[in-house]
């Protein structure tokens, strides 16, 4: 995620931010040209100073705090994000309009990214069967769990995920070293493109020569994981303990750790953040001076990947923190990583 500035004062910018802290100018997202723009506000309207272009707020933009923009002559009243969702949490019981808008916040962060990548993307409108979409749940009041998980384009997540204390608590439950909620979402959608991308894009063979056979019984899987958890030497093959569990998650892991990749290298690009430690190691100097997202040398993301992440992990140390990327690449999770560079550059033909 790249930063912003305002047009009006020059301040640094974040992608969450709805009001300028330095001279007080509204903010507001214009999907179509993935810019934050300082806003001239007044008769129902509102004009972007980035390009003169003018808009109106989402209808989540209250609530949910939604700082995404509708173009003014649309008859939609949600933005690109809010208008994916097909179930929200019962915003009456306690908490859940804070959980819901920390999963708003992080759904705009994974769709940014996804436009970037310029992948194809349809919403359950255009789609019904298998368009992309979200159900925000929450357990029933009987105790019945609700499974984070994804169904043909419908992406469900479980609300009790945007609380920090309980996802902390799953986390070390379940021996995890990392769970976000930004995480599950690139997760998730990581299922959804592998229909679109693998399975309807004719690269099955493909896919199975790096993850596996994808139609081995999932069930049968996903009890064989709980049961035994991954084998002893997951880790020279996996980039996730959970990968191991079946290809299709070996997939959505691998996904997922490449959207870290690049939307992270793409934050240190945009602060022009360089890695020269002190050592003769040349391997661990890095100046991150291209764009991620349209870097078509995968060797290129993966050699500023690793300085990065030992810098700010050791950063993160420094601050009695946990690693930031508790994780290590090898070479064949780099290969598999490759495979879904190469899926993606393929798909995403105009890269933002």
């Amino acid at each position: 995620m790249k930063i912003f500035t305002c047009q009006n004062c020059g301040q640094l910018l974040h992608f969450e931010n709805t009001v300028c802290m330095r001279c007080g100018r509204p903010l507001g997202f214009l999907p179509s040209r993935l810019a934050l723009s300082a806003l001239d506000t007044g008769h129902g309207t509102v004009t972007a100073m980035a390009d003169g272009s003018r808009w109106k707020p989402c209808a989540n933009s209250s609530q949910a705090l939604c700082n995404w923009l509708v173009p003014f002559d649309s008859a939609e009243a949600f933005c690109p994000a809010c208008a994916l969702n097909r179930t929200i949490p019962d915003l009456s019981v306690l908490g859940n309009l804070e959980r819901w808008q920390a999963l708003e916040a992080a759904k705009r962060r994974l769709l940014y990214a996804l436009y970037r990548l310029d992948l194809p993307l349809t919403n359950r409108e255009e789609d019904i069967e298998h368009g992309l979409g979200f159900d925000f749940l929450a357990d029933a009041a009987d105790g019945t769990p609700v499974l984070t998980g994804h169904d043909d384009g419908l992406i469900t997540i479980n609300i009790a995920e945007a609380d920090s204390a309980e996802r902390e608590r799953r986390r070390l439950e379940l021996g995890e070293p990392y769970r976000t909620l930004l995480g599950h979402l690139r997760h998730e959608v990581g299922h959804y493109y592998w229909d679109v991308l693998v399975r309807d894009g004719g690269k099955v063979d493909a896919a199975r020569a790096v993850f596996g056979d994808e139609s081995e019984d999932y069930q049968a899987a996903l009890e064989r994981h709980y049961q035994n958890g991954a084998p002893p030497n997951w880790a020279e093959t996996y980039v996730s303990a959970y990968a191991t569990m079946h290809p299709w998650e070996d997939f959505a892991e691998t996904w997922t750790h490449y959207l870290h990749m690049v939307d992270t290298l793409d934050t240190a690009a945009s602060f022009g953040l360089a890695v020269e430690p002190d050592t003769d190691d040349p391997s661990l100097s890095t100046e991150i001076g291209f764009d991620p997202y349209r870097a078509r040398n995968f060797d290129r993301l993966v050699k500023a990947w690793l300085p990065l992440t030992i810098a700010v992990n050791s950063l993160n140390r420094s601050m009695g923190q946990p690693d930031l990327y508790p994780f290590a690449l090898t070479p064949v999770t780099v290969e598999k990583l490759r495979f879904i560079h190469d899926l993606v550059h393929a798909a995403g033909g105009g890269l933002r």
